[in-house]
C-alpha cells in the first residue's frame, strides 16, 4: 500500500479514538456511540491477519454486549477498572512507558524526558506533567495522531516508524498483556488488544510503503544504550565563596 497524506488523516481517526476511550471513565453516551458506530467496524485500519482479526471480534462483541441502558453497577465496574489500569497502578499495568522501560519499574524517568522533548519539537506541552507524564500512553497515541494528521512525505512516514520503534512499541505490548490477562471488564481487555494490534498493523504499512524492514528490538535497545553513554557528560560544580553551596 502506497500511504498518502488522505490515509494518514484516516488513520489519525483511528487512533484519536483509541485515545478518548482510555483518556477518561467511560460514560452512558460513549457506550450508547460505540454500538451506533458498530466499534470498531468503523474504524479505516481493518484486520489483516489472525491476530488483528481477533483483538478487532473480541471488541465487537463487547460492544454488542452492552446494555441499552446501562446502570449503576455496570458503569462502576468500568469506573474501577478505569482506575486501576490508567490510575492506580493497581493491577501493576501501567500506562507509563518509564515503568516498563526503568529497571525498577519507576515512572518520570528517561522516557518522560525524552517524550517531552518530542512534544517540544512540535510545540506541544502536556497540561500538567505531574496528574499525567509525558510519557503516558494517552499522550503518545495523541502524538501518534498528530503525527499522522501531518504525514505527507517518506520522511514523515520514516519519523512515524522511528517514535514506534523507538517508543510507543517496545511497551505497549507488555501493557496490553498484562491488562487483559488482570482487568475485570471485557470492554478494557478488548481496548488494549485493539490498541496494540492497531499500532502494529500501523508499523506494518509503514514498513511496506518505505521497503525499509523494522529494526529488532536488540538493535534499538543497543541503539539507545550508545546514544545514552555519549550524552553522559561531566558537569563541573562551581562553589560560591566561602562554601555556601552550589552555584549554577
Amino acid at each position: 500500500m502506497i500511504l498518502t497524506s488522505e490515509i494518514g488523516s484516516v488513520l489519525a481517526d483511528d487512533v484519536s479514538t483509541l485515545a478518548i476511550l482510555q483518556d477518561r471513565e467511560l460514560s452512558p453516551t460513549v457506550l450508547t456511540g460505540l454500538k451506533d458506530l458498530n466499534f470498531p467496524g468503523n474504524l479505516g485500519l481493518l484486520p489483516t491477519d489472525d491476530m488483528s482479526r481477533k483483538a478487532f471480534r473480541m471488541m465487537q462483541e463487547v460492544v454488542e454486549s452492552f446494555p441499552a441502558a446501562p446502570d449503576t453497577a455496570f458503569l462502576d465496574d468500568l469506573a474501577a477498572d478505569f482506575a486501576a489500569i490508567y490510575l492506580t497502578g493497581a493491577l501493576s499495568a501501567s500506562p507509563y512507558e518509564s515503568y516498563w522501560l526503568s529497571d525498577d519499574h519507576l515512572i518520570c524517568q528517561d522516557a518522560m524526558f525524552d517524550m517531552r522533548a518530542l512534544y517540544a519539537g512540535a510545540g506541544l506541552v502536556v497540561p500538567n506533567w505531574r496528574m499525567r507524564a509525558d510519557d503516558h500512553l494517552v499522550f503518545q497515541l495523541q502524538f501518534l495522531a498528530r503525527l499522522l494528521v501531518k504525514a505527507d512525505t517518506d520522511e514523515d512516514w520514516r519519523s512515524l516508524a522511528t517514535f514506534l520503534d523507538y517508543h510507543l512499541l517496545r511497551w505497549l505490548p507488555d501493557f496490553a498483556s498484562r491488562v487483559v490477562n488482570r482487568c475485570d471488564t471485557p470492554f478494557y481487555a478488548a481496548i488494549a488488544l485493539l490498541t496494540d494490534v492497531w499500532c502494529q498493523q500501523l508499523r506494518s504499512l509503514i514498513e511496506q510503503h518505505l521497503g525499509e524492514a523494522r529494526l529488532t528490538s536488540e538493535a534499538i535497545k543497543e541503539q539507545l544504550s550508545s546514544r545514552r553513554i555519549l550524552e553522559v557528560k561531566e558537569v563541573p560544580i562551581h562553589f560560591v565563596p566561602g562554601g555556601a553551596g552550589p552555584s549554577w
